[in-house]
C-alpha cells in the first residue's frame, strides 16, 4: 500500500515538473493575438499617415485611441504581384523588461510567368492586436516564399 502512494506521489510531482518547466526556458515568448483588417476597415488616422512609410520596407506599431496596430510594409515594387502576410507575432520582455514584438511575415514575390499590374506597387498589410501596450521595438522577421 505504500509503494502505491510513493508512486502515486511521485507520477504526481512528475506531471507538475511537466507543466511547469516549459515556462521557464520559454522567457516569456508569447503569441499576440490579431485580426488583418481589409482596406475598408481600416482607420482613417491610419490612412492619412501610410504613404509615409509605404516606401521602405518594415514593421512598425501605431496606437490610436485605445487600439494597437501593426502595419507591414514591403517598399517600392516596379510591377505589382508582390504580396505581404503576417504569419504570426510574439512578445517578448527583455532583459530590461521592456516589450519587444517580432512579427514574422511572409513576402511573396511574382513568378517570371505571371502577368501582373505594369507600374509601382506598394504592398503592405496592418493587422489590430489584442495589445494593451506599445511595444518599445518592432522586429521584423521576414520568410520568402515562392
Amino acid at each position: 500500500m505504500k509503494k502505491r502512494y510513493v508512486i502515486l506521489g511521485i507520477v504526481l510531482i512528475l506531471i507538475l515538473a511537466i507543466a511547469l518547466i516549459p515556462k521557464y526556458f520559454v522567457k516569456g515568448d508569447k503569441k499576440v493575438k490579431y485580426k488583418v483588417l481589409e482596406t475598408s476597415e481600416v482607420p482613417e488616422k491610419i490612412k492619412e499617415i501610410l504613404p509615409k512609410y509605404l516606401a521602405d520596407e518594415r514593421a512598425l506599431g501605431c496606437r490610436l485611441d485605445d487600439e494597437i496596430y501593426v502595419l507591414v510594409t514591403r517598399g517600392e515594387k516596379q510591377t505589382g504581384g508582390y504580396t505581404v502576410e503576417i504569419e504570426n507575432i510574439t512578445r517578448e520582455k527583455t532583459k530590461n523588461d521592456k516589450v519587444q514584438l517580432t512579427v514574422h511575415a511572409k513576402f511573396r514575390d511574382p513568378d517570371v510567368n505571371d502577368i501582373v499590374a505594369q507600374g509601382f506597387s506598394y504592398p503592405f498589410t496592418i493587422v489590430k492586436t489584442n495589445l494593451n501596450q506599445m511595444p518599445e521595438d518592432i522586429k521584423l522577421e521576414i520568410k520568402y516564399e515562392e
